[in-house]
């Protein structure tokens, strides 16, 4: 077990054995994270990976005004959310080629993954509330999953998304709103 400047000095040292209780001890919180945000299990092992290269190949460049769990987070969803960007941008490309006479077809699929924390039964809900989720705006769907999917306080929020708490109360507050009127009906 490090303390946190014990493990970023190892870490900023190439210390494997630093590097695997990194990953250990984050990786289900970033995976779950990642998961949230983009609502497909490959996608997530793949991003969740990439955060932890990232870090490996970028911690000389941590510079310690927030907590390392706090950088893990900023990394995981900056990476969520470019891949989510990637997929709607692939999504505009094939309804763009389809207006011009191409077989591709724009196909939206609700979303269809297991999260790890939903109970069987509650898989159908879940899923409407998640691909309602999906539908946020990206600011205030990293907001509304960072509180409560993982707990975070509005101050922590606010340290990963470089925000003032006052920003995050307003847009977790937006987020709800918008997450009532979306699903008024469907639960």
């Amino acid at each position: 077990m490090y303390s946190e400047p014990e493990l970023i000095e190892n870490l900023k040292r190439k210390d494997e054995k630093a590097f695997r209780y990194l990953v250990e001890t984050h990786q289900r919180q970033v995976y779950n994270t990642v998961l949230a945000l983009v609502q497909n299990a490959e996608e997530a092992e793949d991003v969740a990976q990439e955060v932890f290269v990232e870090v490996y190949e970028t911690i000389d460049r941590f510079r310690g005004e927030a907590a390392l769990r706090t950088w893990l987070y900023r990394i995981a969803t900056s990476n969520a959310l470019k891949v989510i960007q990637k997929r709607k941008a692939k999504k505009r490309f094939a309804f763009f080629t389809s207006l011009f006479g191409s077989d591709n077809q724009v196909n939206y699929h609700p979303p269809d993954f297991h999260h790890p924390g939903v109970a069987l039964e509650d898989r159908e809900q879940m899923q409407l509330l998640f691909g309602a989720i999906g539908r946020l705006p990206d600011k205030q769907k990293v907001a509304f999953t960072l509180h409560y999917l993982d707990g975070l306080s509005y101050q922590e929020i606010a340290d990963v998304q470089q925000l003032t708490v006052s920003a995050v109360e307003s847009l977790i507050h937006r987020a709800r709103q918008n997450l009532k009127k979306k699903l008024s009906g469907s639960l």
